[in-house]
């Protein structure tokens, strides 16, 4: 069973965006089965850098095919990537050092944040982009 259900509603029709951010939901629903099923601490973290790194690698793309068209919202858009960053950067702290455990909270925090996020700020780029051509 998946955390987080991808459907049409979360592509905005800019291929490059479509296919990071279902590979994110892919990456958060491996970490919700793992967490589910139960395996080891150190296999989760694994996965939970993997879902973070690639998490990071997405928001650069992002702010350089919006910078490269001047889109006129990036720093809002930079400033919602830089306090997600901070929080699972801190997450991601604790769980390595032990001092919290993943949680459904914690899950529930991804998938909410991530699915208002490609709904409302990157659909809002979305809009602004299809007057273009190219990324």
């Amino acid at each position: 069973m998946s955390i987080f259900v991808w459907d049409k509603s979360f592509e905005l029709g800019i291929e490059q965006f479509d296919e990071h951010h279902r590979h994110l939901v892919g990456l958060l629903n491996k970490t919700y089965d793992d967490f589910t099923a139960g395996i080891s601490q150190e296999s989760l973290g694994s996965t939970l850098d993997e879902l973070i790194d690639y998490a990071t690698y997405h928001f650069a793309a992002e702010e350089h095919w919006m910078k490269k068209h001047r889109y006129p919202d990036l720093q809002q858009h930079q400033g919602e990537h830089e306090r997600f960053s901070r929080r699972v950067v801190e997450i991601q702290k604790d769980y390595h050092g032990r001092k919290a455990k993943l949680s459904l909270e914690v899950l529930s925090f991804l998938k909410d944040w991530l699915s208002f996020h490609i709904l409302k700020t990157d659909a809002a780029y979305g809009k602004f982009y299809s007057g273009f051509s190219d990324l």
